[in-house]
């Protein structure tokens, strides 16, 4: 693959998830803006809590998107995304994980910084995502549910969502992630 004329190239090939994978995302990603980062050990944990242990991470540059393409002994699991939206005040920080078939595998937030609706990285909000694919309406209200008190964070980050899964899927389909 050439990092030439749209397509994408692997930036770096990591072993085994842990610490070598925790110093590659410290080179490979810095942070850009220190408000709209992932702290490195908790993007690291995030990837193996949702691909499990020993699993290979690869970037891939695209345009300007930076995507961590996952997987184990040569087979690939699936895609991984960090991407931020607006809460109410301030950005949440939040990863979008498919599988090979672009399914949502699992989201997971990774910093909330608002004093209200931290309740958009519990397990049991979250867990309305997995398995969902383009195809799904991905709405609060409709297939995802809203929740009280939360209802700028909940709309903010399945908005979100529902824009990261249609572009790692249509990345995934032209060719560009593989």
């Amino acid at each position: 693959m050439s990092s030439s004329g749209g397509t994408s190239a692997p930036a770096r090939c990591f072993a085994p998830l842990g610490m070598t994978l925790l110093a590659a995302l410290m080179v490979v990603s810095p942070p850009t803006v220190a408000a709209q980062s992932a702290p490195q050990a908790k993007l690291a944990k995030s990837i193996e809590r949702i691909y499990g242990p020993g699993v290979g991470v690869d970037t891939v540059h695209l345009d300007s998107a930076e995507v961590y393409r996952v997987s184990r002994s040569g087979a690939l699991l699936g895609f991984a995304q960090v991407r931020n939206v607006k809460g109410k005040d301030q950005p949440i920080t939040y990863l979008v994980a498919t599988d090979s078939a672009d399914a949502l595998r699992d989201i997971d937030i990774l910093v909330y910084r608002e004093p209200h609706g931290g309740e958009v990285a519990y397990e049991s909000w979250r867990k309305q995502f997995r398995g969902k694919k383009t195809g799904a309406t991905l709405q609060v209200g409709k297939d995802i549910r809203n929740i009280s008190g939360a209802t700028i964070s909940s709309n903010s980050v399945t908005r979100g969502v529902r824009q990261a899964l249609a572009e790692l899927t249509a990345w995934h389909a032209e060719g560009k992630l593989r």
